[in-house]
């Protein structure tokens, strides 16, 4: 007899497995835990073999809903198709067409492509992806996507005024669609030809200072900066060192070589993925000598005030440079970066490759080579200390100036 919803609720465990039987094969078995499942017994429509499919549990598969499992799988029986084979089928193509999707061949893409690129820039391309492409392309298979979808999530992420994004989010997508064409996932990029529709990008300079009376005016006012010794630190160093702002806050005291004067910064804190190498002028050492009683026993040199375990947040020497009135429309953190950059080349005549070998840009000689961290380093070494020497020549003429603006007043 089949069975009521009031005997399949109130199925109790006993010491060993039994079976309610609901008649064509199908049966609940009740666990001696207290669990009940859901059974179908049939046979293999070629080998005649005894089989079973499992119907689902009790009661998140009500009576009712195993019923109707129980009678598609006796369709395909009659059909000549064994339902196990079928779902096993059936699985197995979900399962390719997941691996298929936009967000897994990223996702693989991120995982075998990305592990050598820094920690701030995996976690930019994660969120852009995970932000910006995934909610529109994620679940589709990569192979159907279409150069106007693409196009349409580009644009949606002009239409909040992010340019530079959209453009960003256009390298990214193209690059997971090579991806899946190297793995046969895919026959064409459909984001490299949509880069003629997006709105072009302004070069965008950062504001700097260049003006060698206005520079010596600035040394003034940051040695005059009444802040925390490590800010006080990094705000000296900035111009003097001129590194990208990155590279300066997460310094660390192992990366201070002591015996030969200079920072040796690895080839994971790089933007251009090579090691690099800062020579440190006579100031440089003295401002960092009396700030390692201070943080040497962090792994920082400018550790964080909320915790010696990570490094002085990014805006850390942007709002120092703000609280004494040089905002960012004045001077950014990278803009000491041309500020060195102009007056070594335009006023120190300092040649223009020792100049990008310290910026760290990537140069590449005759043959092609790109760049190598000791190339001209002796030359180098020689240039940071003019330029440390120029600065304190800048600051002292700014002084003399003062002085004499201030007795003139005072008249």
């Amino acid at each position: 007899m089949a069975l009521t919803e009031l005997q399949v609720k109130q199925a109790k465990p006993r010491e060993k497995d039994y079976k309610l039987s609901d008649g064509k094969g199908m049966f609940l078995l009740v666990a001696k835990n207290g669990s009940r499942y859901w059974r179908l017994k049939y046979r293999h429509p070629v080998t005649k073999k005894e089989r079973l499919l499992a119907l689902g549990v009790y009661p998140e598969v009500s009576l009712k809903k195993a019923r109707q499992k129980r009678d598609e799988a006796r369709q395909l029986l009659s059909d000549g198709i064994d339902p196990s084979d079928h779902r096993k089928a059936q699985k197995a193509d979900s399962f390719a067409a997941a691996a298929n999707t936009f967000e897994a061949l990223a996702r693989g893409w991120f995982a075998t492509r990305m592990g050598d690129k820094s920690v701030s820039h995996r976690t930019r391309t994660l969120r852009l992806l995970e932000r910006d492409l995934f909610p529109y392309l994620g679940s589709r298979p990569i192979a159907d996507i279409t150069p106007p979808e693409v196009l349409a999530v580009l644009k949606r992420i002009e239409a909040r005024g992010a340019i530079e994004t959209a453009k960003r989010a256009k390298q990214t997508a193209s690059m997971v669609f090579r991806f899946a064409i190297a793995g046969g996932y895919a026959s064409n990029d459909p984001a490299a030809v949509v880069g003629d529709q997006l709105q072009p990008t302004q070069t965008q300079h950062f504001p700097t200072i260049t003006d060698p009376t206005d520079v010596g005016k600035l040394l003034i006012a940051i040695d005059a900066y009444h802040g925390t010794p490590t800010v006080r630190a990094a705000l000296k160093l900035s111009p003097i060192l001129f590194c990208r702002p990155g590279e300066l806050r997460a310094l660390e005291w192992a990366e201070i070589n002591w015996e030969n004067q200079r920072i040796e910064l690895p080839a994971e804190k790089m933007k251009t993925r090579h090691p690099h190498i800062i020579p440190l002028p006579r100031q440089a050492v003295e401002i960092l000598r009396e700030l390692q009683p201070l943080t040497g026993r962090s792994r920082y040199v400018f550790p964080s005030p909320k915790g010696a375990s990570r490094c002085m947040s990014e805006n850390a020497v942007r709002t120092a440079l703000r609280n004494m009135g040089y905002g960012n429309e004045v001077i950014t953190p990278h803009g000491f970066r041309a500020m060195a950059r102009t007056l070594l080349d335009e006023v120190l005549n300092e040649r223009v490759e020792h100049i990008e070998h310290q910026l760290a840009h990537t140069v590449k000689d005759a043959n092609g080579r790109a760049y190598n961290r000791t190339k001209h380093l002796d030359q180098r070494v020689k240039m940071m200390q003019r330029w440390a020497d120029y600065l304190d020549e800048l600051r002292q003429q700014a002084n003399k100036e003062n002085v004499v603006t201030v007795n003139f007043n005072s008249r």
